[in-house]
């Protein structure tokens, strides 16, 4: 008895001494015991032949880390174990479509893709649609070990989900609060920037390091290429069955016309809320998630960068409405106090709207996954400040008054 409660004491404690490990490393360890970081060096450790666009994509990434992101020890280890991942799980997919060509004959039919500002209940509904065994959602560890999700699955007895829900807890230890402004496990649903991420083109890597020359090259660039990719690895990922996919990112803001064309049967849910109310939140996160990675972080320009980025999406999602390739079937809009204030009855709505069945057992499991996480598992507390970012509340509202007057006017 004694000897089964010392192993989580101990590792506990191998967890809060990470932070002051690494960080003895960033000032001790001398250059010529960095990790090469290079394009050329990672590519060779992969041992992967990317695509031009990929290939392309990863220098510029690099290239614009080098000139934007002071790295620590941490993060350079970091990123070299992130670029050789991706490459090798992008490989792997491709691979997998060369010597199966049904997985790419099975079609990936009328997707749902939520999006809004973030902070705004997205996560919380994307898991509620998870609970419906009729959805199709990726989880966390198969952006990271990249296979179908087998009947049966067991998170806890996995050893792809155990390994991936043990570097959650590495990445909380390294940085405090992220998995309470972020909760999150393994088999949880993920973002579709992990899965863009696999040919570096991906607006996830804006969030961790700081690099605006590739957002800028990015924005620039379009992400046709990443999501092509999108599909394949989708596809991988139902194994040759039809799947009904449910799909989530903020930044699906800003990539509607890529969307569109790899998916012009596509479903879209909108999710609303007082831009007020999250760009604290937003910032914080941003702040929590490159501490790791940084040496030097600078919080007014973070609330500058959060501040111009969302102002600039709640514009986007202003003109959606406007698009004719997205007929008033295919689209719903929603609020954040409703969605989190009575989520069944959200959930029936967009279940009608999009002519879909729900099931009583997809209620069953969505009531339960309710009881035991109301709001989605986040802490119910007041809004972030936006004074540490440098943030205006004035202008802030300001600049978003065409989105709230439109969309959250009625919850003010």
């Amino acid at each position: 008895m004694v000897r089964g409660l010392k192993r989580p004491l101990i590792t506990a404690w191998a967890y809060r001494a990470l932070g002051p490990l690494f960080a003895l490393a960033d000032r001790k360890l001398p250059s010529s015991w960095r990790p090469d970081i290079s394009p050329r060096a990672l590519i060779a450790a992969s041992g992967t032949a990317p695509g031009v666009g990929a290939r392309d994509a990863l220098a510029r990434l690099l290239a614009a880390v080098g000139q934007g992101s002071d790295l620590s020890f941490f993060g350079q280890l970091s990123l070299r174990w992130d670029m050789i991942r991706l490459l090798r799980n992008a490989a792997l997919v491709e691979s997998a479509h060369a010597t199966r060509p049904a997985l790419s004959q099975t079609p990936v039919a009328a997707p749902i893709f939520i999006l809004g500002l973030p902070r705004s209940g997205t996560s919380f509904l994307h898991a509620l649609m998870a609970e419906d065994s009729a959805n199709h959602v990726p989880r966390a560890w198969q952006t990271i070990y990249p296979a179908p999700r087998p009947a049966g699955f067991d998170a806890k007895t996995d050893r792809r989900a155990r390994t991936v829900d043990r570097q959650f807890r590495i990445f909380e230890a390294l940085a405090p609060g992220f998995l309470d402004l972020h909760p999150i496990t393994a088999d949880s649903p993920q973002e579709c920037t992990e899965i863009t991420a696999h040919v570096f083109q991906s607006l996830r890597f804006d969030t961790t390091f700081r690099v605006p020359g590739y957002r800028a090259w990015l924005d620039t660039h379009g992400h046709l290429e990443a999501f092509s990719f999108h599909k394949q690895f989708l596809q991988y990922l139902q194994n040759g069955e039809p799947a009904r996919w449910v799909l989530k990112c903020p930044d699906h803001t800003f990539s509607l016309e890529a969307i569109l064309a790899t998916y012009p049967d596509a479903r879209f849910i909108i999710v609303h809320r007082d831009p007020i109310a999250v760009l604290g939140s937003v910032a914080r996160l941003t702040e929590i998630l490159r501490t790791p990675f940084l040496r030097r972080i600078d919080t007014a320009e973070i609330g500058a960068q959060v501040g111009a980025r969302w102002i600039a999406g709640a514009n986007l999602l202003l003109d959606f409405d406007l698009r004719p390739d997205i007929p008033a079937a295919r689209k719903i809009h929603l609020h954040y106090d409703d969605l989190t204030g009575a989520p069944l009855a959200t959930i029936a709505r967009i279940y009608e709207q999009f002519d879909m069945a729900l099931s009583p057992a997809a209620i069953a499991a969505m009531s339960r996954r309710i009881a035991a996480r109301p709001y989605g598992g986040y802490a119910r507390h007041a809004a972030y400040s936006l004074d540490p970012f440098a943030l205006s509340v004035e202008a802030m509202r300001a600049q978003f008054a065409p989105y709230v007057s439109q969309y959250c006017r009625d919850y003010l």
